[in-house]
């Protein structure tokens, strides 16, 4: 295990968790699967080392997000890369909406489906619905501290974007201020790293533990809708993302999946965009060669967010939660889910099972009953694993094309091959 680099440990560590938690499904002794792994072993290395990541998350976001900002020294140049971005973001998360809805309507995965097969989920008492102007006003928060502590990357975002611009503003008087975030960021990166050397395991006993909880019995009366969802995503990465680096970049597209694993392997471990995005950084700056100016701000903008992962999953579950009540939609129906996904996605943490939160707002956009949510939960979080890599992937590609746009981007070290981080 000493001479494996890292990556090659996360993805072991994925296989064998996977393989444990089967194993693991099959065993009857309450004192051996519950108390002893599910509720002792495993929930302390899976959840200690995703709290240990969430620890950092918020602050690493504030300090590169003002670092990120205040070092291109062009407030013009802030607002072009930051338009970018949100054009980008937004362009996507409909265009994946659009595949989602089109997806389902082929394949109709709510038609000919018996409820009583159906693996429900303990109930929707956690799934409630949110006012979306009450998440927009997150944006702008009456308490940076309170921010800090609740988690409200939102806020602290807009925080962060404000900060750096007056630092830009303010010119040569703030040039301390500068380099204390410069300094302040690459102490959060080196503790990142200081913790990512406890990935292997957490993401074992994650892996695990979701395999041992629901296996593959919880897929398979919802074949047809975990499809559904499987063919979007793929169509989004496979055409939509590689297609953007192909024809927009210029770029070799082998290259980006190559090495887009390892971070594809701690999303599917984790399911946390937030969790993924301190290796993103690391990977932007020594993968792929864009510049941390344009990284630092891009990425963690796209881990708050660029969700079209859990839009496509709202996509496919608004069209399958419709057959399965005989509830025909018209075209407006379609349309007002589309904006509302979009608009949801802005809103969406970038925590495990909150797309199940935002697609209450969906659904009573178009009269859908909100308890149709307990159909999908059963296997919600197998495949939140997977729709994690595809929103992590959309908020790496959205970073190289404006990052060689911005000639922020050093195409060599884009080409030369994968750099293995220890």
């Amino acid at each position: 295990m000493k001479k494996m680099n890292l990556t090659t440990k996360i993805l072991l560590a994925l296989i064998l968790g996977a393989v444990f938690g089967v194993v693991l499904s099959t065993i009857t002794s309450p004192l051996i699967k519950q108390t002893l792994m599910l509720d002792g072993i495993l929930k302390l290395l899976g959840t200690g080392f995703l709290n240990a990541i969430k620890l950092l998350v918020v602050p690493l976001i504030f300090v590169s997000i003002v670092y990120a900002t205040a070092s291109l020294d062009d407030i013009k140049k802030v607002g072009r890369i930051g338009s970018k971005t949100m054009i980008f973001y937004v362009a996507t998360t409909a265009l994946a909406i659009v595949v989602a809805l089109t997806v389902s309507n082929i394949i109709k995965p709510g038609i000919g489906i018996d409820l009583n097969s159906v693996v429900l989920g303990q109930g929707i008492s956690e799934v409630t619905s949110i006012n979306f102007i009450d998440t927009l006003l997150q944006i702008i928060p009456t308490n940076i501290f309170m921010a800090f502590a609740d988690g409200n990357v939102l806020g602290v975002l807009f925080f962060a974007v404000i900060v750096g611009i007056s630092i830009t503003l303010v010119g040569e008087k703030a040039e301390p201020v500068l380099r204390l975030f410069e300094g302040l960021n690459e102490v959060f990166l080196k503790l990142v790293t200081l913790i990512m050397q406890f990935a292997p395991y957490g993401v074992f006993a994650l892996v695990a533990t979701t395999f041992a909880t629901f296996g593959f019995s919880a897929l398979m009366p919802l074949v047809k809708y975990a499809a559904c969802i499987l063919l979007a995503l793929g169509i989004q990465f496979f055409i939509v993302y590689l297609g953007m680096l192909v024809f927009i970049g210029k770029l070799n597209p082998k290259v980006f999946v190559k090495k887009f694993m390892p971070i594809f392997n701690l999303c599917f471990s984790t399911a946390s965009s937030s969790a993924a995005l301190p290796l993103s950084l690391e990977s932007s700056d020594k993968q792929f060669g864009v510049s941390k100016r344009v990284s630092s701000f891009t990425l963690p903008l796209g881990a708050t967010i660029n969700m079209d992962g859990t839009a496509i999953m709202q996509g496919v579950a608004v069209v399958f939660i419709a057959q399965i009540y005989g509830i025909p939609l018209g075209f407006g129906d379609y349309i007002m889910v589309i904006l509302t996904a979009v608009l949801a996605s802005i809103g969406t943490a970038g925590v495990p099972g909150v797309g199940l939160v935002m697609l209450t707002m969906v659904l009573a956009s178009v009269n859908l009953p909100v308890e149709g949510i307990a159909l999908i939960m059963g296997i919600d979080r197998i495949l939140d694993m997977i729709r994690t890599g595809i929103n992590v992937a959309g908020d790496n590609v959205c970073t190289i094309l404006i990052a060689k746009q911005e000639n922020e981007f050093d195409e060599s070290v884009y080409n030369t091959p994968t750099v293995h981080l220890d």
